[in-house]
């Protein structure tokens, strides 16, 4: 497994703050005031996220999402 997972960051006005998400891991994202600390923060959550999916025994997605601008048409 690697760890290498797209995070996007992005600044959510209707929160206002910044928001950082992993589309790999369901439900995993975090908040912050700047997008170096929501960014700190999704690091701390991916971390929770893989060990309670380690300890349930359940599978631990490969990462396969790429931004659209990565993605070649086909």
């Amino acid at each position: 497994m690697s760890s290498d997972y797209c995070i996007v960051v992005f600044f959510s006005p209707e929160d206002e703050c910044y928001v950082a998400d992993i589309p790999d891991l369901e439900c995993c994202s975090a908040f912050g005031d700047t997008p170096e600390e929501a960014l700190a923060e999704v690091q701390k959550a991916k971390q929770a996220w893989l060990e309670v999916a380690r300890e349930k025994g359940d599978p631990i997605p490969e990462p396969t999402y790429r931004p659209a601008i990565y993605q070649t048409a086909g």
